[in-house]
């Protein structure tokens, strides 16, 4: 079973919804409804059957948590399509704010929500497009809203929900609401000032800014002072040989 519409008070006008019991997940189910897209269009499911994190991971979430995609063609280059993480995180964050105390909340790089230093929400982006420009972008959103998964014992940020901080209950439907329109206003900023100030806004809730951090790439692991994040998105470390500037990798601290 699955409903498809944009009805509820606070839905962003521009922005299609179908939400469905059960999928394999909804970065799937996005790239099967890509070639058909009249609008940007937000996926959700109650559960998933085979959810999935950034590099094939296993993404489980349990019942009552968000499991959602944003689809879209957004008329630009994979370079460009990729900072829309940051739009994401700093949309993710003001939603979450609305439930829980946003000192509690930050920002990890690349496309991490901490929430009193645990996991409490991760984003993964999946594009496709032969040209110069992407052919359609997804982003998909995991929100740990009322519990955690079971079994993670090895993660480096341990899991936790809103709920398990002390936040307010909030159905996913709900959320799901306040985050498209969080959103459709980084849309918007986007817009009218360009990536400079998403940038701005996700530093001024980066996790240990100025601080140590780790790097760990494929193929090394780099250990120095959290700079920025560039004007590309990329992370700048300070190290004893200098700054190092880092596309792609997972962070440590």
């Amino acid at each position: 079973m699955s409903t498809s519409d944009n009805s509820h008070a606070h839905w962003p006008e521009a922005y299609a919804r179908v939400i469905h019991d059960s999928v394999d997940s909804t970065m799937a189910e996005a790239a099967r409804l890509a070639p058909t897209l009249t609008q940007p269009t937000w996926i959700m499911a109650r559960t998933q059957t085979a959810g999935r994190g950034r590099r094939g991971r296993p993404w489980v979430v349990p019942a009552g948590n968000l499991n959602a995609t944003l689809v879209f063609r957004p008329a630009c280059t994979a370079v460009e399509a990729a900072k829309r993480s940051f739009l994401a995180a700093n949309a993710l964050e003001a939603a979450l704010a609305i439930y829980v105390q946003p000192e509690k909340l930050s920002l990890k790089w690349p496309n991490d929500v901490l929430l009193s230093g645990g996991k409490v929400a991760g984003i993964l982006l999946e594009s496709s497009g032969q040209g110069p420009f992407v052919d359609w972008l997804s982003i998909g959103f995991g929100v740990n809203l009322a519990a955690v998964p079971e079994g993670v014992t090895d993660a480096a940020f341990a899991p936790t929900s809103l709920r398990a901080a002390g936040g307010w209950d909030v159905d996913p439907v709900d959320f799901l609401s306040v985050l498209a329109d969080a959103y459709a206003t980084q849309e918007d900023k986007l817009r009218t000032f360009g990536f400079a100030r998403i940038r701005d806004d996700w530093l001024s809730k980066a996790a240990r800014l100025g601080e140590v951090i780790t790097a760990r790439t494929g193929r090394e692991e780099i250990t120095g002072r959290f700079d920025t994040v560039d004007l590309d998105g990329n992370l700048v470390l300070q190290t004893a040989q200098g700054p190092r500037i880092i596309p792609a990798a997972d962070v440590y601290f």
